[in-house]
């Protein structure tokens, strides 16, 4: 190997070591749901699980998703092919809308 083979090789292994810290949204995403139910703002995530996904009968729960500019948590299930997304406002815990049914 020649000497610019092996810089160009070690500099994309150093890209490709540090490209991961920056391509997590999901860690952005529980950092921003766990300071805002920290500061009163959100309903624990817990709360609000133990009361929609007993409703849910017969669906598998797959997780939630926060949008936490809109304040809103988009809890996924799915049964057989079908999947549905119940949205619940994360300052109240009220459903605010359903799809997929």
């Amino acid at each position: 190997m020649t000497l610019r083979t092996c810089l160009l090789a070690g500099l994309a292994a150093l890209t490709a070591i540090a490209a991961p810290a920056d391509s997590h949204p999901r860690d952005r995403e529980q950092d921003a749901a766990f300071r805002a139910t920290r500061d009163g703002s959100f309903i624990p995530l817990r709360n609000i699980e133990s009361r929609i996904v007993p409703q849910m009968r017969g669906f598998d729960y797959l997780g939630p998703e926060l949008d936490a500019s809109a304040g809103r948590y988009r809890l996924k299930f799915m049964r057989g092919p079908q999947v549905v997304w119940i949205d619940v406002d994360a300052r109240t815990g009220q459903v605010v809308g359903k799809s997929g049914f």
